[in-house]
């Protein structure tokens, strides 16, 4: 996904989904609670282009449910109801979300008359036995096969996975990520496993058959999941819930790794593995200068300064000082001594 690209989301929480998977309370998940009417597009699409700079065209993304789950005729009205913002001009695309079994050529001739561009596969893992424990209700066989037919088709491929399922484990996830990389897709998407309020994974939790991650180990996860994706050149486009009304600790999350800003955890530690590495192969004594692109400051200082604390009390160092320099490469890094 371009980095100026601005989506507008349209959350249809549970529709379309004949599963109750042991992780999901979709309407606490999105902070919705309310089924979704044409009316009730139309109002979402007209606020966000009011705000919208008029030389962007943004793309509508229904989120939430499983999409191409729904009563045909109501996803065609969905489809067509945001069709005619493409006709005028006003939006540039769709891109839905839904299960990897509900993908079929009849559903995907459907979408193409739409301008449907990005269908993002809610897989979670490729693990048979964790699909299976999580009451899934597919295979990675149907991933497969999902994966395949919106390729033939010639749709953009999004892949979301969880980490910390019953049954996964650090290796498993891994495993899952080397796999979805074999599928080239366009963009991947990665949740920790969170203990929501009603459902089965709670009754689980509470009485002690299902431990979440802590964050740290979370953390951990996501960075090397991470340096597989971007190694392989595909896009990471999340790292974590988006916080909610509801999605907070002390709201309907009982337990698991959930940090408003996890994604910024995540990215700071691998711009700390990035420097430690510097700072190692020019071994680096006393008092060590980072430099790096200005926008990404504070993620190579970390949260409350964390990566310099590192830094100082890993090496001994005197001090450590982070500069912003302005710079077109995102990846620009210095390091050097004094």
């Amino acid at each position: 996904m371009s980095k100026n690209k601005v989506i507008i989301p349209i959350f249809i929480p549970h529709k379309g989904c004949r599963f109750d998977c042991i992780f999901c309370n979709q309407r606490s998940i999105s902070g919705q609670t309310k089924n979704v009417t044409m009316k009730d597009v139309r109002d979402i699409i007209d606020a966000h282009l009011r705000t919208i700079k008029n030389d962007i065209i943004p793309e509508v993304a229904f989120y939430g449910g499983s999409f191409t789950g729904i009563e045909i005729k109501e996803q065609t009205n969905f489809l067509e109801c945001v069709y005619e913002y493409i006709k005028e001009g006003k939006i540039s695309s769709i891109r839905l979300s839904t299960r990897p079994d509900y993908i079929n050529i009849d559903v995907l001739e459907n979408l193409k008359k739409y301008n449907v561009s990005t269908i993002e596969l809610g897989v979670q893992s490729l693990n048979d036995d964790v699909l299976r424990l999580s009451h899934r209700g597919h295979t990675a066989w149907d991933v497969k096969n999902a994966v395949k037919l919106i390729k033939d088709y010639g749709f953009k491929l999004g892949i979301q996975t969880m980490i910390g399922l019953l049954g996964d484990t650090k290796d498993i996830s891994l495993d899952t990520a080397r796999k979805v990389i074999e599928y080239k897709p366009d963009c991947v998407r990665i949740y920790p496993t969170m203990v929501i309020k009603g459902t089965y994974l709670s009754k689980l939790f509470e009485c002690g058959e299902y431990n979440p991650l802590t964050l740290e180990e979370a953390v951990d996860i996501c960075v090397d999941l991470c340096k597989l994706y971007y190694k392989n050149g595909i896009n990471v486009i999340r790292v974590g819930l988006q916080p909610t009304d509801n999605i907070t600790n002390g709201g309907d999350v009982l337990a698991g790794p959930f940090h408003p800003a996890f994604r910024q955890i995540v990215d700071s530690r691998l711009f700390r593995e990035k420097i430690e590495n510097e700072i190692l192969r020019n071994n680096l004594k006393d008092e060590v200068h980072i430099y790096v692109n200005d926008k990404f400051l504070s993620l190579a200082i970390g949260q409350k300064r964390c990566n310099i604390n590192y830094f100082i009390k890993k090496f001994n160092l005197k001090r450590v000082k982070v500069h912003g320099v302005r710079d077109e490469r995102d990846d620009f890094l210095r390091v050097n001594g004094l």
